[in-house]
Order: structure tokens, then C-alpha cells, then sequence
């Protein structure tokens, strides 16, 4: 769910004529909450959220806890401070890992055209389904109803002609509703927002233009390209001067199929300690390892994903030494390349590692002379407790006491 800033004024008909109009943003509304309330049927019309029970943040809140003021990413005593009814679940990431594969599997049946960004958003491409399916409203409103009937959750669809205007529109669709945005209509929508509706801009960036007088996104889009290059840089101010007027070139990525396997970490709170990040890439290499192991397969080369505070994002890859699906040796190599990027002072948005050229130990790969099979042995021992007490039965100590302070994700091809 996109916390930006909303205008109740830009949430009605601005028309008809979807012709031009071929991406669709399907945004899936308070979804850890909607999964959990098709167990707890009798919590409807409760405020509900899902989080630590006592330390962490909110992971999702209910429309009625929304009320009250509780949002996501929120501390969790914060939440119970603001609403003390709440009803506070815990989080349960493989259900709604599969519940979201099973709307990923709708939306395929429209079409191949699919970007799916996070486990309850993805991007279409509905320009070939026209002919099968009808008009891109036509589309939204079938898979609304799809996914209502056959998985039980609400979703909402933004329907525009580029990818920014789509996502925009959907946040301002919710809850359980659909918005269109004419071609025609896309700078007088844009227009018609607060500049915090634009990606890429944060807090930081906000109070900047705040001092510019800026409010709304026309107002940003009269200060003109050179100045908002002078206040925010070249990358952003150009970013943001084109997104203000509408455009956005950018095509519906279709993931394709890859060897890989690993997480990656969306941050609620801009990390920028190296510690702490060092922490995430532990964790997410031993959750990376046991994957690997349990595939039966075994990592060539490790790569890291960083995004910065503005949406910058990097890659970067190395080859391990050799095969191997122990954590230590991913980690080892994930913190070399970490240690190599210059981490700004606004910190990072998001982290990630990926076990990439994945292979069949059993392919004739040769051991290290050096090779420790303690190592190997004493993980696949971690693996069965895990297995059969849960996962935090046994954890390496520097993980113990780490609390998540963001949302985790699989990335597997």
C-alpha cells in the first residue's frame, strides 16, 4: 500500500475514453489484513492490523484502524497508544506468499504482460488483451471481480497511459474501486495532487520544495526544469519535472525466468549504519543458504541490490571462490561488495542478495583444498530444528536480538 499523500478532490470521473490507456496498476487493498480476515471472518469491521505483538511496526492496518490514525510502518506502540482495541496479529509471510501467487496466476490469465513489484502490486500491459478481454476498464473491472470471488480479497486498479499516473491513480482509487485517467487528463490529474503523490518524493525532498513554496504538483511543475535542477540535483529535479508533467516512458518489465535465489529488505526507516545493514545481509544470507539447500543447489557467484533514498538503484556481483550454499561464504561475499558502495548520509530505501548460476553440487565441482565441511553440516543441523520448531529455534547470536525494521521479500527465478 503507497502511503503518499492523497486529494479526496482527485477521486472522481475524469472521464471515459480508456483508448489510450493500456497499463493498469492492480494494488491489492490492506492485503496482510484482508488475507487474515478470510480466517478470522468475525474480526470484520474491527480495527485489525498485522504486526509485532508488542516491539516492531505495523505491517498493514485495517480501514478501521486507519481511522484512529494507526498506518503502516508505524511502531506498534504507537498503534496500541493511538487505538487501544486494536487487534494486533502476527505476521505470516508464507500465506500470503501464496494467496499472492494465486492473484499473480489471475492476472496472467489476461495477459503475459505482467511486472509484478512487490507481493501485492504488479504493473499489466493490457494493449495485446483487447481483443480477447475488451477495453482496459473493461479488463480492471473482470479482474476486480476475479479476485473478489475466487481468493476473497478487495483489490483496486489505477488505469492510465504510463506507469506513474497508473499507480498513482490506484492509491487514490482505494478502497475497492477502480479510477481511470484519460490520456488527456494526465497533467490536469497530476495537477491536481500534493507533491508528496510524486515517486521519489520523501520527506527530505518535500521540506526542500516546502522552502520553494512548493505545495502541489503544479506548483512544481511552474518552478521549471533548471531550477528544480539547482535545488534538488541533476538526477532528481529532471526525474521529478518529467513526472509532473507526465512523463513517464517506462515499459511494463516482464520478469524473466533466472538461476537465482534470495531476499531483499524494504526499509520503513532510512538505514545508513553499516552495522545494522551488515545484520540484514546476515540474516537474508543464512535465509538464502537454507533455500539453497533445500533446492539442492548451489551458488557460482553472489550478487547485492541497494537502493538509495532518492530510488537510485545499483546492482553488484562477484564470484565466490567457489560453489556453495553455506551462509558464511554468501555473506562473506555479499559484505565485500557492500563495503565497496558509498553510503550517503539519507541512507538506504532497500537491500537485497541474490545466489545467482545456480548448479547441481553433484556436477563434478571440485573442493576447495581448504574447505570446512563443519560448516556445511552445522547449517543443514539449523536447517531441521528450524523445520521442526520454527524459525527462530536456532538463529545465529548476532541475529537474536535484531528486530526487522521493514518488510522482506523473496526474489526467486
Amino acid at each position: 500500500m503507497s502511503r503518499a499523500p492523497r486529494s479526496a478532490a482527485a477521486k472522481r470521473n475524469w472521464g471515459s475514453d480508456d483508448s489510450q490507456t493500456n497499463i493498469l496498476h492492480i494494488d491489492m487493498d490492506a492485503f496482510f489484513v484482508s488475507v487474515e480476515l478470510l480466517e478470522h471472518p468475525e474480526l470484520a469491521g474491527k480495527p485489525v492490523a498485522v504486526g509485532g505483538r508488542e516491539r516492531g511496526v505495523v505491517s498493514a492496518a485495517s480501514y478501521e484502524a486507519r481511522a484512529y490514525g494507526v498506518n503502516s510502518a508505524m511502531a506498534v506502540g504507537q498503534a496500541y497508544r493511538l487505538c487501544p482495541s486494536i487487534i494486533m496479529l502476527p505476521p505470516r509471510g508464507d500465506l500470503y506468499r501464496e494467496v499472492s501467487r494465486r492473484i499473480m496466476a489471475i492476472l496472467a490469465d489476461v495477459t503475459p504482460k505482467i511486472e509484478q513489484v512487490s507481493v501485492d502490486e504488479a504493473f499489466l500491459d493490457v494493449s495485446g488483451a483487447r481483443r480477447l478481454f475488451g477495453s482496459p476498464v473493461e479488463i480492471g473491472q473482470a479482474l476486480r471481480h476475479k479476485i473478489r470471488s475466487e481468493v476473497g480479497v478487495p483489490a483496486s486498479v489505477g488505469i492510465a497511459a504510463t506507469k506513474h499516473v497508473a499507480k498513482v491513480a490506484s492509491a487514490h482509487a482505494k478502497p475497492d474501486g477502480l479510477l481511470l485517467i484519460p490520456a488527456s487528463q494526465t497533467v490536469e490529474f497530476l495537477h491536481s495532487l500534493p507533491v508528496g503523490a510524486l515517486w521519489g518524493v520523501g520527506e527530505k525532498v518535500r521540506q526542500k520544495l516546502e522552502v520553494q513554496g512548493v505545495e502541489t504538483v503544479a506548483d512544481l511543475a511552474n518552478l521549471g526544469e533548471e531550477r528544480l535542477v539547482r535545488i534538488l540535483g541533476q538526477a532528481s529535479g529532471r526525474h521529478l519535472f518529467a513526472l509532473a508533467n507526465g512523463v513517464d516512458p517506462r515499459q511494463v518489465e516482464v520478469s524473466r525466468p533466472e538461476k537465482s535465489v534470495g531476499r531483499e529488505e524494504t526499509f520503513f526507516d532510512h538505514v545508513s549504519d553499516r552495522e545494522e545493514l551488515a545484520r540484514v545481509l546476515l540474516s537474508q544470507a543464512h535465509d538464502t543458504a537454507r533455500r539453497l539447500r533445500a533446492m539442492g543447489l548451489v551458488a557460482r557467484s553472489i550478487s547485492i541490490k541497494v537502493r538509495f533514498a532518492d530510488f537510485t538503484t545499483i546492482t553488484r556481483s562477484t564470484t565466490l571462490a567457489q560453489p556453495s550454499s553455506v551462509a558464511s561464504d554468501l555473506y562473506a561475499g555479499a559484505m565485500r561488495l557492500l563495503a565497496a558502495v558509498t553510503i550517503r548520509g539519507d541512507g538506504l530505501r532497500l537491500l537485497g542478495m541474490r545466489a545467482e548460476q545456480l548448479i547441481d553440487p553433484s556436477d563434478g565441482i571440485q573442493l576447495a583444498f581448504d574447505d570446512d565441511p563443519r560448516r556445511a553440516k552445522a547449517e543443514a543441523v539449523m536447517d531441521l530444528a528450524q523445520v521442526r520448531f520454527g524459525r527462530a529455534a536456532l538463529r545465529p547470536a548476532a541475529l537474536i536480538e535484531h528486530d526487522n525494521s521493514g518488510t522482506e521479500e523473496d526474489t526467486q527465478g
